[in-house]
């Protein structure tokens, strides 16, 4: 009699505990992204909107929940690859893994951070070379061979075009969010073959007025 009285909440702790831990990540992500890693683990808890002894049940540290974000962006960055690779068109395939990588990189500020936190940690590194860097090759390949992309690009060459845009975004990101996909268009253009059409540039460069504004957000930091 006392034991069925006791497992409905007994079941209803643990889906609270799941919620809870749902939140936490969530709410973690939002804020690496708009943030970067200067967030602390109360930040998380209030914007997650439990205790911040909540959090620290779940996450004993700050990197401990930086890790778990990282594996989350892992996933979706090989699920998406796997995705791209089976387009039945190899460039345009291409093109959307390409436009995904630089939007996840040009919109999400703590991404590139939590890569550099785990800059010494071979275990996370090796994971994410052996499952997105084949799948990544295997895109390269599939629209090299069908003759849409020049024959000298290699997947080494994708990682730093991303790089190249991701640059440009963060110095843009002050004054023009937007202004990446631009440099998106350029950098694939640049990479094509004539079978295929030209990326259009549909979002305008930065203005004069957008540039100095840019270099003194930059800067500013730095003369502190």
């Amino acid at each position: 009699m006392n034991r069925a009285t006791t497992l409905p909440p007994t079941r209803r702790l643990r889906a609270d505990a799941a919620r809870n831990q749902q939140r936490i990540v969530e709410a973690a992500r939002e804020l690496f992204a708009d943030h970067g890693l200067e967030i602390t683990l109360d930040d998380v808890a209030e914007r997650a909107g439990v205790g911040v002894g909540t959090v620290y049940r779940r996450f004993a540290n700050k990197k401990e929940l930086i890790s778990e974000v990282f594996q989350q962006h892992l996933d979706e960055f090989a699920e998406t690859a796997e995705e791209c690779v089976g387009h039945p068109d190899p460039w345009q395939g291409l093109v959307q893994f390409f436009e995904y990588a630089c939007r996840h990189m040009a919109t999400n500020r703590g991404f590139s951070e939590v890569m550099l936190e785990f800059e010494d940690d071979l275990e996370q590194f090796t994971l994410v070379r052996d499952r997105i860097k084949p799948v990544v090759a295997r895109i390269i390949d599939r629209a090299r061979e069908a003759g849409a992309l020049q024959p000298d690009v290699v997947a080494s060459d994708f990682f730093a075009m991303i790089h190249m845009v991701d640059g440009l975004a963060e110095f843009a990101r002050p004054v023009n969010d937007q202004v990446w996909r631009r440099y998106m268009a350029l950098v694939l253009n640049g990479v094509r073959t004539e079978l295929v059409p030209r990326q259009p540039l549909s979002v305008p460069p930065l203005n004069d007025g957008e540039v100095e504004c840019a270099k003194t957000a930059i800067c500013t930091p730095r003369r502190r």
